[in-house]
């Protein structure tokens, strides 16, 4: 992937862990996770879901 070994994802880790921190990797993950989702659904053609989410 990339080129990437496991040494520089651990370093990408801990360098995303003390920019963002723990509490936040959650919902960081989420958002990524929703927005792979959404780019799969519309790559076929599928609606996609834009509504921001409510606190």
């Amino acid at each position: 992937m990339f080129g990437f070994g496991m040494p520089q994802l651990a370093i990408i880790l801990l360098i995303v862990l003390v920019l963002f921190g723990a509490n936040r990797l959650p919902e960081i993950g989420g958002a990524f996770g929703k927005s792979l989702r959404n780019f799969k659904n519309a790559s076929e053609g599928r609606d996609i879901e834009i509504k921001p989410e409510e606190n």
